[in-house]
């Protein structure tokens, strides 16, 4: 037998999809506020998720506990497995005992947080309120959410599909899940507990009650259209808001479009006459 060959394992080089936690503050306590605050309404969102903390948005002069960090992010039950830093950084990160990881991803360079990101543009920003405003549109603020995975509890449902786009003609009950790898069209109500994701855009012809992934594969691109918006959960690119801070009335239940502007979700009422 070969040495280079064997039956028990193999190393060979990879790529690993993990999120990015980007760390914008020193401060520890106000970081530790806002992850619990967004954690606390939906804890199972990243449980047992894998994470890199991405230190590159710190200026040179700023250092953070990295092992405090690491700690804290388990605490929410997500696994820090590792460091992203810059050439500059790479000593004091590399104290925390961490291993230091590579990542291309031009979001979370420094210098290049307005660029649109690839499929591995997932993160989540570590950092205090974050505010933006756009002309007739609401800002919301969001964090990172990571792409869906089937679960067990959730019922399939089989829809006919071209390679672009899914039609499906019927409403969505709780615990039905629909994944389209293009744009995702749907002409009933997704009800509380149902779940619609597209690699593409979502257009909903009906009230949304549940929740609504698009661009899931790093599509910053991506809009979710809808004409009655009641949801659970909305989310663009990885890029997400639960119910728990209340819509504005002037798109709550109304017609509207939603789209990603650098790392804010965007809302504003669609014109339909």
């Amino acid at each position: 037998m070969s040495p280079r060959k064997s039956p028990f394992f193999e190393l060979r080089s990879g790529a690993v999809d993990t999120l990015l936690f980007v760390v914008k503050t020193t401060n520890l306590e106000e970081m530790r506020a806002e992850l619990t605050r967004r954690f606390e309404a939906t804890p199972e969102f990243f449980a047992n998720d894998t994470v890199a903390i991405d230190v590159r948005r710190l200026a040179q002069s700023e250092r953070v506990p990295l092992a405090d960090i690491a700690k804290l992010l388990d605490s929410v039950r997500m696994r820090p497995i590792g460091v992203v830093a810059d050439s500059t950084q790479q000593a004091w990160a590399n104290e925390a005992g961490l291993p230091l990881l590579d990542a291309r991803d031009p979001r979370a360079s420094k210098g290049n947080g307005d660029e649109a990101g690839d499929a591995a543009g997932k993160t989540i920003a570590a950092t205090g309120a974050d505010t933006a405003a756009a002309t007739g549109a609401a800002p919301v603020d969001g964090s990172a959410a990571r792409e869906p995975e089937p679960s067990a509890a959730a019922e399939p449902v089989r829809i006919g599909t071209s390679s672009q786009t899914m039609v499906v003609d019927k409403p969505l009950r709780s615990g039905q899940r629909i994944y389209a790898k293009g744009d995702l069209v749907v002409l009933g109500m997704v009800s509380n507990g149902a779940e619609v994701i597209a690699e593409g855009n979502i257009h909903i012809y009906a009230p949304l009650r549940g929740r609504a992934l698009a661009g899931v594969h790093g599509n910053h691109d991506a809009r979710i259209f809808c004409t009655c918006l009641e949801p659970e959960l909305i989310s663009i690119a990885g890029i997400y808001r639960t119910t728990e801070n209340p819509l504005p009335a002037d798109v709550y239940g109304k017609p509207v479009q939603i789209w990603l502007d650098e790392e804010k979700l965007m809302i504003a009422p669609l014109r339909l006459t």
